[in-house]
């Protein structure tokens, strides 16, 4: 007997990545648009907050939400904490339960599923049952910033972009044939390393009554005399870089640690599709900024589309 050729099941990996992860909305709006089929969807942290609206069919309210967001919105959702973290993230959850959908990930409409992170284990959690809240609240646990969730069994849940920003793995076994993963912390890198370099004072070392040696141009050097101005000043020593907030490298050393855990899983189990919005330019934090970023994403989308579509027959 002949077997019928069934079609693909197609599953959305909504990576990590805080407030870049506006993205995801663009991403999806254009995977609709396009009338992509999407049969399952996933997501780590951020992904699995755009992952949740999606999910419950809210995308596009929740799209308009965030649009609204300015520094006094996303600063009123700071519930400010003493221990476990700088925030409880109670605000932002209360929020979600009272203006979005909140039910039982079993009964979603759209299959659904979260990353969390064991902290005491260090052991990657996939959060397929419970409320859909409570799962989103756990996987968006950043450590230093939302303090742990505690769940029924005693477990401290942390964000699951520790373990997996790009739940590619996740979303095969929830039965996915063709992954769509969409990575936040492709370019990140460009954020923080830049080229090092000392240029010495024109007069330092120089015998007396010769030239100055030649120094670079102001005018094609734009970008390295913005970012390093290592120009000695009195005395021939350099001026003391300004030390960065507690915050700032908490952000950074983040951002470094997902972009190298992302690379290390993606060569391990690559989804067939990766969407790489540019976003290198946006902060951890910077919430207030979401047309940009759904902007980006959507741009993403579309330059993926000839290559989704040749996996799609």
């Amino acid at each position: 007997m002949a077997l019928a050729r069934r079609a693909p099941r197609v599953g959305l990996a909504l990576g990590s990545g805080s407030a870049r992860g506006w993205a995801h909305i663009g991403v999806l709006q254009v995977l609709r648009d396009e009338g992509v089929p999407l049969d399952l969807v996933c997501g780590s942290s951020i992904g699995a907050l755009v992952g949740a609206a999606y999910a419950g069919g809210e995308l596009d309210r929740f799209g308009d939400w965030v649009q609204s967001l300015g520094l006094r919105e996303v600063f009123g959702f700071m519930d400010f904490n003493l221990a476990g973290g700088m925030l409880k993230g109670e605000k932002l959850i209360a929020f979600w339960r009272r203006n979005f959908a909140d039910f039982d990930i079993e009964s979603s409409p759209l299959p659904f599923a979260a990353v969390a992170t064991d902290l005491h284990s260090g052991a990657e959690v996939w959060l397929r049952e419970g409320s859909i809240a409570d799962a989103v609240r756990a996987s968006i646990a950043l450590p230093g910033l939302f303090t742990p969730v505690v769940q029924a069994d005693g477990r401290l849940l942390v964000d699951g972009g520790l373990v997996n920003p790009v739940p590619t793995s996740l979303a095969r076994a929830m039965g996915a044939d063709i992954v769509i993963g969409v990575d936040l912390n492709a370019d990140i890198v460009q954020r923080h390393m830049h080229p090092l370099a000392v240029v010495r004072a024109p007069e330092a070392d120089a015998p007396e009554g010769s030239a100055p040696p030649p120094q670079p141009e102001p005018a094609r050097n734009g970008e390295w005399a913005r970012r390093l101005k290592f120009w000695a000043g009195p005395g021939g020593k350099p001026p003391v870089p300004k030390q960065p907030s507690m915050l700032d490298v908490m952000m950074t050393s983040v951002n470094i640690m997902q972009m190298r855990i992302t690379r290390s899983r993606m060569a391990g189990d690559p989804p067939e599709v990766v969407i790489a919005p540019r976003l290198a330019h946006l902060g951890q934090l910077d919430f207030h900024r979401a047309k940009e970023a759904i902007e980006e994403g959507r741009r993403a989308a579309q330059a993926s589309l000839p290559q989704l579509r040749q996996f799609m027959g």
